[in-house]
């Protein structure tokens, strides 16, 4: 498998952008409530430490058989960053997976932004040599279930890290 790079995405309201460093202070604001931690533990970034993150991020993964997929999520009517979708794709035995992940701030939540990105998300990784998207959801985050949902994803009988892991084969 080839590495995969992220490259731009547009839907009816929102732009995917690739990651860059640069994008760590508007980010920062955006994923600073606490509540967003609520599921997946921790402490909002600060700028600093954001920015040192996706310098991490952006050079990429130190295995040549992994690709890390990092895009912001750009409301286009309102020119802001709203939030963050990412695909980790590797190797296995029945082909490329990608396990996703989408985050939405606070003040943006309950548009349908977070099922818009990851939507267009697994419709792109569709669309690459992918065969299985999967997530892990928390099984009490009701609002991240919906989206994964939304975006095709089954919830499985598998749990990792306390998590339910969802599921959708994309690929032949």
């Amino acid at each position: 498998m080839s590495t995969l790079a992220s490259q731009a995405i547009s839907t009816k309201r929102l732009d995917l952008v690739p990651l860059r460093v640069e994008h760590a202070p508007e980010m920062a604001t955006v994923l600073s409530d606490p509540a967003l931690h609520t599921f997946i533990g921790g402490t909002p970034d600060t700028p600093q430490a954001l920015r040192s993150r996706y310098q991490r991020m952006t050079a990429g993964s130190p295995d040549p058989a992994i690709s890390w997929l990092n895009w912001v999520i750009r409301l286009r009517d309102e020119s802001c960053l709203t939030g963050t979708v990412q695909a980790t794709i590797s190797p296995s035995g029945h082909g490329p997976v990608a396990e996703v992940a989408w985050v939405v701030g606070p003040p943006w939540q309950g548009r349908g932004i977070a099922t818009e990105a990851a939507r267009e998300l697994v419709d792109w990784l569709s669309q690459q040599p992918v065969h299985t998207v999967i997530a892990h959801i928390h099984p009490e985050h009701r609002a991240s279930a919906a989206v994964a949902t939304a975006a095709g994803l089954t919830p499985t009988d598998e749990w990792h890290d306390g998590e339910i892991r969802w599921h959708r084969t994309i690929g032949r």
